[in-house]
């Protein structure tokens, strides 16, 4: 028997039905990662302030790169995309945009605090996959320790970067310039 077992489920989760959870878990990682991956884009292009855009934009980057990297891990592991689940986040994220924080013809000083935090959320909630997958790594060859190491350093790296701007946009919202 080889490492993924005669079902291609992992082993050691409980036969089909292990990697049948497994597919949910990761659709639903893929279709958090589809709303913050589309958020970060939006905040790029729509952040009145340039400094601020300009600090996120490598960050918006990574996001959308270690997205398409789950994309091809889910492949690796056999792992369906559930097409639905990201059509409801890619919903879900414009949907999110009509919120108007206080302001309805322009965009309010909140929301970019917000997006700020739904960002930070984002990046904690992917490197719980990261760390979920690493520790699955050691069941199954078709999933690389180092290479989730790696994406767990750069994600607590993207999650230090958007704490730090969320700190000073949080202050700057409350008590002003």
């Amino acid at each position: 028997m080889n490492d993924q077992g005669r079902s291609g489920a992992l082993p050691g989760l409980a036969g089909q039905s292990g990697h049948a959870l497994l597919g949910i878990y990761l659709n639903d990682h893929l279709a958090a990662a589809t709303v913050v991956t589309g958020r970060s884009r939006h905040f790029v292009s729509s952040c009145r302030d340039a400094a601020l855009a300009d600090a996120v934009a490598p960050v918006a980057a990574q996001i959308a790169e270690d997205r398409r990297t789950l994309l091809a891990l889910m492949r690796r592991l056999n792992v369906p995309v559930r097409r639905y689940k990201v059509y409801a986040g890619r919903l879900g994220e414009r949907a999110g945009r009509l919120k108007s924080n206080g302001a309805l013809l322009r965009r309010s000083v909140l929301s970019t605090l917000l997006e700020l935090e739904l960002l930070q959320v984002g990046i904690q909630g992917k490197i719980c996959v990261w760390e979920t997958l690493r520790v699955l790594a050691g069941q199954d060859r078709r999933l690389d320790p180092r290479q989730l190491d790696d994406l767990m350093e750069r994600a607590r790296g993207q999650l230090r970067t958007i704490d730090d701007l969320r700190r000073r946009q949080a202050e700057e919202t409350f008590t002003g310039p």
